[in-house]
């Protein structure tokens, strides 16, 4: 998948949204924000993240200290604003080298990271948008290469989220399984998680297996459960198994 390309087209697709949208329209998914805060949050991310490779910082950036990091009041001008934090980010990834190493909340990582990372961050929140305009689950414009991805991204944050929380989404003796329906992924589409060596955190792999309980679905709603961005039942997605399990994993999963 070109990361690059996509997080332009998505960024792109999510600012469109926004313009048409009622900017003090609520975002259900985003309890605490409007759809100008949201906009906002996104925009400063990138530009965030940006400045973290172009500086090619070895610690945090506090977000209040981010270049340029408040939209124009136009709204022509601030959707610009918007697109152009993405391009920075690509631009700062090439000038400092895609295998420079920078801070992540992962650990140290090479700055291409950011690009993946922030290609699924605009995704998600494009998600929120279409879902704060009245699009349902099932009408949500993903790819299946870029759900499942997008899947195969979160699940490699689960450790770093674990810490933080101090959680353990996936108790001993339970594992998951989850299965995009989608015709063309292949291996790419299936996902088998199961706990750690007892420290709270998980493993996962590209294999079919049987879970504890198990999720079937289009890409897309899997993206979308897995994110917490829509229940099960909202969705195409068929549960089978312990679904207790499954709530275990929602409630302790959180971005």
């Amino acid at each position: 998948m070109d990361f690059a390309t996509a997080l332009l087209d998505e960024t792109r697709a999510f600012g469109e949204l926004v313009r048409a949208g009622d900017p003090a329209l609520p975002v259900p998914t985003c309890p605490e924000w409007n759809l100008t805060q949201l906009f906002r949050h996104v925009g400063r991310g990138n530009r965030w993240a940006a400045q973290i490779v172009a500086d090619r910082m070895d610690g945090p950036l506090d977000p209040r200290d981010v270049v340029d990091g408040k939209p124009p009041a136009d709204l022509d001008a601030a959707v610009d604003w918007l697109n152009d934090g993405a391009q920075r980010l690509l631009d700062a990834v090439a000038q400092s080298g895609p295998d420079t190493v920078v801070w992540t909340f992962t650990g140290p990582r090479p700055a291409a990271w950011w690009i993946r990372r922030r290609l699924h961050e605009v995704t998600v929140h494009r998600a929120d948008a279409a879902l704060a305009v009245g699009v349902a689950p099932s009408e949500v414009a993903v790819s299946p290469e870029l759900a499942a991805d997008g899947i195969s991204e979160l699940l490699d944050l689960i450790p770093a989220l674990a810490l933080r929380h101090q959680s353990t989404p996936l108790a001993a003796g339970h594992s998951i399984h989850l299965h995009a329906a989608d015709d063309g992924l292949g291996s790419a589409g299936e996902w088998t998680i199961s706990p750690d060596a007892g420290d709270g955190s998980v493993r996962w792999a590209h294999e079919h297996g049987k879970g504890s309980v198990a999720l079937r679905g289009p890409a897309r709603d899997l993206l979308l459960v897995v994110t917490r961005r829509a229940a099960p039942a909202d969705t195409d997605i068929t549960v089978f198994g312990d679904e207790a399990v499954w709530q275990h994993w929602v409630d302790h999963t959180a971005f």
